[in-house]
């Protein structure tokens, strides 16, 4: 009998973890963390209604915290096996669970000094020996390649598009004479993603694990390098410096390459670039070591080794570096991190620059409320950073084009040439998400969908 039990990234988007059953051999797909509301992040304390030391092994669609950052806890509490992905996700995944240890420490110690912790002292979910343990348990496995995980159960990797090194997961229970096959979608990427494949074709399933991020609406359809253009040139004409917001794996090299491009075509000027976060610095790194894994439809650039290389281009890794930034006149632009301007070294940029009318900030995609980047998309007139109420004169612009899910349209097309399976699983989505999608999924294809509750089991029948 083979089962599968949603203990996460059911009824919200993230915390993804799937645990497969057959034969007495478990597997769990994705081991990720919780985040967001106050009642989802408690959800990482729960302990879990089984023994992480009964999993055999654990495989990764990618390296998104969501989806990883769970991991290191996953071990503390007693998981002995390995860690199965890809190349470039284990590289990926070495850098932000190090980094999630670093997180989890910091907001620790700020819940002790505000007396906000339901704890008596407030303690990280795990410690930076946590993650390294969990780190020498990563194993990789090229895509394409059959991999038997555990007992029955094989697996193997198509790229989705999604981040560099991220897959869905193609499992085959081979207990019988025709095997089982399941398919999880991990998060499926974007078509014409600047530096990302299309994801692959689904193959053929008896059942189907589909996120949903995006389940009820499409982003809007431009062309990311024409929308780049126009707002680059309209900053640069302004006289000042662009700054830009961007999460430090995945959009901030994004940016670089399309700058690169925007460049080498004669469409912007030629201007310094300034990346100014010590992890999106190391992203880089990884993202050049797996060059190969890019797509570079929009242009190659003649004479370079790596698009993400380049005489106009800086990496600072210090904060002397860092703040050796502070000198510099337009045009130019400096990529900082985090993408909702919450905390890193953007805030000191946003101190310098904010005030002058000759500079202007992008705003990268979706920008929670409560953060510094939503007040800067609702109009504030004033921005409060490091105790001091900074004037917004700078013009604020956003950059829109270069989100990592596909929108609904996009799963949809995705999906269009699946033959139907025995029945699709709805995760990773709200629930007005989620229930728009598999709304569409019965209407237009005649899939059967479930909307699996956090816990619930499913038998499910060859």
């Amino acid at each position: 009998m083979t089962s599968l039990t949603f203990h996460g990234a059911a009824g919200t988007v993230t915390g993804s973890k799937y645990l497969l059953e057959a034969d007495g051999a478990k597997v769990m797909i994705d081991c990720g963390l919780f985040q967001g509301l106050k009642q989802l992040r408690e959800l990482n304390w729960k302990k879990l209604p089984f023994s992480p030391a009964t999993v055999d092994n654990v495989v990764l669609t990618h390296a998104h915290i969501d989806h990883t950052g769970y991991l290191p806890r996953f071990v503390k509490d007693g998981f002995r096996g390995k860690i199965i992905c890809t190349p470039a996700t284990k590289e990926l995944v070495k850098l932000l669970l190090l980094d999630s240890a670093k997180n989890q420490k910091r907001d620790a110690n700020y819940a002790n000094r505000k007396g906000i912790s339901s704890h008596q002292p407030a303690m990280p979910l795990y410690g930076t020996p946590d993650a390294r343990h969990a780190i020498k348990k990563l194993r990789d496995v090229p895509r394409q390649k059959w991999y038997q995980v555990a007992g029955p159960i094989w697996i193997r990797f198509h790229d989705a598009g999604h981040l560099l090194g991220s897959n869905m997961i193609e499992v085959e229970i081979r207990n019988q004479e025709k095997p089982l096959r399941l398919l999880f979608s991990g998060d499926i990427g974007r078509y014409d993603a600047p530096l990302y494949h299309d994801p692959s074709p689904p193959p053929n399933c008896d059942y189907l694990i589909c996120e949903s991020t995006y389940g009820n609406r499409d982003h809007a359809d431009t062309d990311v390098l024409d929308m780049l253009e126009e707002r680059v040139n309209k900053a640069i004409a302004r006289g000042g410096v662009i700054l830009m917001a961007s999460f430090a794996i995945g959009r901030a090299q994004q940016l670089i390459y399309l700058l690169q491009v925007l460049m080498h075509k004669g469409r912007i000027p030629e201007f310094p670039i300034f990346l100014d976060s010590p992890m999106a610095v190391d992203a880089t790194r990884i993202f050049k070591q797996f060059s190969e894994d890019h797509d570079l439809s929009e242009g190659r650039l003649s004479g370079r080794e790596n698009v993400l290389d380049g005489p106009n281009l800086t990496l600072t890794r210090t904060v002397e570096q860092s703040k050796k930034i502070n000198q510099v006149k337009g045009p130019a632009v400096i990529i900082s991190s985090s993408g909702m301007m919450t905390g890193g070294r953007i805030l000191f940029h946003l101190k310098r620059r904010l005030s002058d009318a000759r500079n202007t900030i992008f705003l990268g995609g979706y920008m929670a409320a409560g953060t510094r980047g939503r007040r800067l998309q609702q109009g504030d007139s004033h921005l409060r950073i490091h105790g001091k109420d900074i004037p917004v004169k700078a013009a604020i612009d956003s950059i829109s084009g270069l989100s990592g899910h596909a929108g609904k349209s996009e799963l949809l097309q995705w999906l269009a040439a699946l033959p139907r399976p025995k029945r699709v699983f709805i995760t990773h989505g709200e629930k007005q998400s989620s229930s728009a999608f598999a709304k569409s999924l019965r209407q237009d294809y005649q899939f059967e969908t479930v909307i699996p509750k956090l816990g619930e089991k499913f038998e499910l029948e060859s």
